[in-house]
């Protein structure tokens, strides 16, 4: 799903669409994270949370705005503080050298917006940031356990070592793992985990 208003009606429920709790593979790595922190389409704050309780710094973007008013309310019940920004990523210019790390957690976009975006994520980062992601693999299309039914928007090793060149690889992996994350990411998927660092 691309569209903005798809989105919404996803989101528009009481419940949580990827539940409430955060990403795995981020609780691991977290440690690895400096303050400011940008995630890309936060949707409703389960990871933004999540850090802001580890006293992070964090902006979560995301383009729908039903997602981001349950975002903040999740800080709310947390009682801790995010900062949100409305923004369509195919357009969104993050301020360049602002961010310790930035975040991807199941943020799947088209090889144009990949194209655009993930150069600016490198320029974004602070000499020494992280950029930490997990996504679907091409091996998810089969699979009825979440993510996008378009394998442009489905990642690959080839495909992030390409997009990010100029930054120290430090963890790189594709594997089939359970990925339980309330109703929308359900059972055994094909994952991608990646950590680099930017170059000083």
């Amino acid at each position: 799903m691309t569209d903005k208003t798809g989105w919404d009606e996803r989101y528009s429920g009481s419940e949580y669409h990827y539940g409430t709790e955060p990403n795995v593979f981020l609780v691991e790595h977290y440690h690895l994270l400096q303050s400011p922190v940008l995630s890309l389409s936060e949707g409703e704050g389960r990871n933004a949370v999540f850090l802001a309780q580890k006293r992070f710094d964090v902006l979560g973007v995301d383009f729908s705005e039903i997602a981001l008013r349950k975002a903040q309310r999740l800080a709310e019940a947390h009682n801790v503080q995010i900062r949100t920004e409305v923004a369509d990523m195919a357009g969104y210019t993050p301020q360049t050298r602002q961010y310790g790390a930035v975040i991807s957690i199941f943020a799947h976009y088209s090889s144009a917006v990949r194209k655009r975006l993930y150069p600016l994520v490198e320029q974004s980062l602070k000499p020494g940031g992280i950029f930490l992601l997990e996504a679907y693999t091409e091996a998810q299309l089969p699979k009825n356990t979440g993510g996008p039914k378009n394998i442009d928007m489905l990642l690959t090793r080839d495909k992030l070592t390409k997009a990010f060149t100029g930054m120290e690889i430090l963890h790189l992996q594709e594997l089939d793992r359970e990925v339980h994350e309330g109703d929308g990411h359900t059972g055994l998927g094909s994952v991608i985990q990646f950590i680099a660092r930017k170059k000083p």
